[in-house]
């Protein structure tokens, strides 16, 4: 991501941006850890996706382009903004948005520790406090922004709960296809891709990282992959169908674990529709792209299949550098294939054993990182660790 972004509240107050011209990004303010600030809104930084800045506003940049997996024709656009240091530590962030607002939608996520929480509207409390925040702006048609002033504190009332650890739930996965599409993060969709969709931006991983990870495997358990989650579908686009009711952002009637999209089409929820009117025409509440559907599970139609998401858990986890990566059923590189990890996807560490000696672009090690029952990878293919020392098996 791009850290130019980095801003804070001009001790003026908003940061004008009316007098910059036409394509020239607005004027950084001075960094610093502030719980009052102003979205930098300049674009370009490789993580923004279908957005501009122009003429002093921040628009689509090209109004007929919509996120491959929604299949449905709405423009939309979207601009990160890089992580803010809070002076104090806050559990909620609203914004006050200035240009032409229809249209627009101001979402964060707060930093704990190694970890981010969730996407939240703002103004929505987060489940704990945190020291420092992201934001995102989504527009969607004509609608236009000037300057977005961000508010962190403290909410009153008792945090929302989170959602159950390790959730595990068996969904009905599609298909995505659509290569050279670009998903809802700006990723470029290629042949034999690796990474998923879920029906909700509240799971939306930024370009090139795996922060939001699933696991996906066959009923069987036979075969499985580790991927992010780069893409907004199917079917439904605010559907955290992961989360319990009493935080999910839409259907809150309908039982943890079970989308939108398969009550319609199950049992006519919602008039059989989704949230766009449409006539669901299948139960699926993930997408996969293709190389997690050919080659990592080896389908050959849709199918159910058993998904975990993986930041509802804590523990140490190791984000794959290079991939995507063979699972093997042991500690050596003859062992039988289980599956894939997906480049960017962050892997559980249950713990490691002593193996195979392997040279990867991330050293040469014998290490091998269990990362389920029967399943390890080497290594040597892991660019970071996170969530504290992984014990020995």
């Amino acid at each position: 991501m791009s850290y130019r972004r980095f801003v804070t509240l001009a001790a003026c107050g908003l940061v004008l941006l009316s007098a910059a011209p036409a394509h020239a990004s607005p004027p950084l303010p001075e960094p610093g850890a502030d719980n009052a600030w102003s979205a930098w809104l300049g674009t370009g930084g490789g993580d923004d996706v279908n957005v501009t800045w122009s003429g002093a506003v921040l628009r689509l940049a090209d109004p007929a382009t919509a996120p491959g997996g929604q299949r449905a024709p709405v423009a939309q656009g979207m601009l990160l903004t890089a992580p803010h240091v809070l002076a104090t530590p806050a559990d909620r962030v609203t914004a006050q948005v200035a240009g032409a607002p229809a249209g627009v939608e101001v979402e964060y996520r707060g930093q704990a520790g190694d970890r981010w929480t969730e996407w939240q509207a703002a103004g929505a409390a987060l489940p704990e406090s945190v020291g420092a925040v992201q934001v995102r702006v989504l527009l969607t048609g004509a609608a236009t922004v000037t300057a977005v002033r961000l508010t962190a504190d403290r909410t009153s009332g008792a945090p929302p709960a989170l959602a159950a650890v390790g959730s595990v739930h068996r969904i009905y996965a599609t298909r995505e296809g659509l290569v050279g599409g670009t998903t809802a993060n700006g990723h470029v969709i290629t042949s034999r891709d690796h990474f998923v969709a879920l029906p909700s931006r509240r799971g939306l991983a930024p370009k090139n990282t795996g922060d939001y990870t699933v696991r996906v495997c066959t009923t069987s358990g036979a075969r499985c992959e580790f991927a992010p989650v780069w893409d907004v579908g199917p079917w439904n686009t605010t559907d955290d169908y992961w989360n319990p009711p009493a935080t999910r952002q839409s259907w809150k009637d309908l039982p943890q674990g079970r989308p939108e999209a398969q009550a319609a089409y199950q049992n006519g929820y919602n008039g059989g529709k989704d949230q766009f009117g449409r006539t669901v025409a299948n139960p699926a509440g993930i997408d996969l792209a293709d190389g997690v559907f050919w080659d990592g599970l080896q389908l050959t139609t849709n199918s159910w299949v058993d998904v975990a998401y993986l930041w509802t858990a804590g523990g140490p986890r190791g984000v794959v550098g290079s991939g995507p990566l063979n699972i093997r059923a042991g500690a050596t590189s003859t062992a039988a294939s289980k599956g894939y990890a997906a480049t960017a996807a962050q892997v559980p560490i249950e713990c490691w054993v002593t193996g195979q000696s392997i040279a990867g672009p991330y050293g040469t090690t014998t290490r091998w990182d269990r990362v389920g029952a029967g399943q390890y990878v080497s290594h040597a293919y892991i660019a970071s660790t996170s969530g504290g020392a992984a014990p020995a098996c």
